[in-house]
């Protein structure tokens, strides 16, 4: 199930060039949830090809996870106005869709606060949970859950980097082998 072309299910239609769906492998095993698409997602109608997407390519790069191996999407499928936060209501009208792209994965991933927020209901910060193991219901099935960082907090954060560098070793040595 996806958006339709001229879907207007919420307010972030007024502004978009694209719709940003889902890129990589479709069928992986393994999904990363970003929150929303930027400027460069919403030209190219790609997730992650801005300099965030740079940063996690080069992070997945270096730790031996290949991006085609698995599948990246957004909470939401339109950029919000000067990139703020979507909103419940805008996380809410798509959730049908993200719901559908995660039903049936091995594991999910929630790139930052706004996909840990709508996946989790997780209001805290993310050197709480980054990396933890857990469950998330997705159509009545539980699928593992593992929070971290979004590669635009990893920029300037060493920390924050080595975090998600974390999550990508778990994802080769544990889900993505072979």
């Amino acid at each position: 199930m996806r958006p339709e072309p001229d879907c207007r299910l919420c307010g972030l239609c007024e502004g978009r060039t694209k719709i940003v769906l889902p890129s990589g492998d479709l069928n992986s095993p393994v999904v990363f949830v970003g929150e929303a698409p930027g400027e460069r997602e919403d030209l190219s109608g790609r997730p992650f090809v801005g300099r965030s997407g740079k940063l996690l390519d080069a992070i997945m790069e270096e730790e031996g996870v290949e991006r085609s191996r698995v599948m990246i999407t957004n909470t939401v499928k339109c950029r919000p106005p000067n990139n703020r936060d979507p909103t419940k209501e805008e996380m809410d009208a798509c959730r049908p869709f993200l719901d559908h792209e995660l039903s049936g994965r091995k594991v999910v991933v929630g790139l930052g606060k706004s996909a840990c927020r709508d996946l989790l209901g997780y209001e805290g910060k993310m050197a709480d949970i980054a990396n933890t193991k857990m469950s998330i219901n997705i159509l009545g099935t539980d699928v593992l859950f593992i929070p971290t960082y979004h590669p635009a907090a990893c920029i300037y954060n060493r920390e924050s980097r080595d975090a998600l560098r974390t999550t990508m070793r778990i994802l080769r040595d544990e889900y993505l082998e072979g």
